[in-house]
């Protein structure tokens, strides 16, 4: 897939910011700055990457670093879906392209799976972030039941790869998942 001219302005500037050795504080906090950019407007993501599943959100595979420092995903989502309830293991940063995304966060509280305040909605242009050092497990929506809502999502791996868990809020399980592509 040929790289849009925006896309490629947010992958040089991950790519300065994992050469640089930056530790992830910097690197979340430039990739947000990076992402903000990247989702200000909604003309570059190509028709290919955007289309829904009628089941099930699809994560498009955009660009991978080739060490694997960092990935970029377009997630589509279906009206009305969402994500179980989830951990990534490594920072990510999202940002809102189209619709609306709700976001519900949760901690581990010994062998619990327990909310951590209230749902966030994104809205376009607006970024999140995750990490186990900031709060890494979160349940994500679709904001509307009567459309496609797209996000843009960074992390630092190819997350594709990356051995994830999805929990069960009633006792609190763990298990793991690989996410892979919808795209080859």
């Amino acid at each position: 897939m040929p790289e849009p001219a925006r896309l490629r302005e947010f992958i040089d500037s991950m790519t300065r910011l994992v050469d640089a050795g930056a530790d992830e504080p910097r690197v979340v906090a430039g990739c947000r700055e990076a992402m903000k950019r990247l989702v200000a407007d909604d003309d570059w993501l190509p028709a290919e990457m955007s289309q829904p599943h009628p089941k099930y959100y699809q994560q498009y595979l955009l660009y991978c670093d080739p060490r694997e420092r960092f990935s970029v995903v377009s997630f589509v989502w279906g009206p009305g879906q969402k994500t179980p309830v989830h951990d990534h293991t490594v920072w990510g940063v999202i940002g809102m392209l189209r619709g609306g995304e709700t976001c519900a966060r949760f901690d581990r509280k010994g062998n619990a799976i327990v909310p951590a305040g209230e749902a966030a909605m994104l809205r376009p242009g607006d970024v999140d972030a995750v990490s186990p050092t900031i709060g890494d497990i979160h349940r994500v929506a679709n904001a509307f039941d009567d459309r496609v809502s797209i996000s843009v999502h960074a992390y630092g791996a190819n997350i594709g790869r990356v051995k994830r868990h999805v929990f069960d809020l009633e006792s609190g399980a763990a298990k793991e998942f690989v996410s892979g592509y919808a795209n080859a």
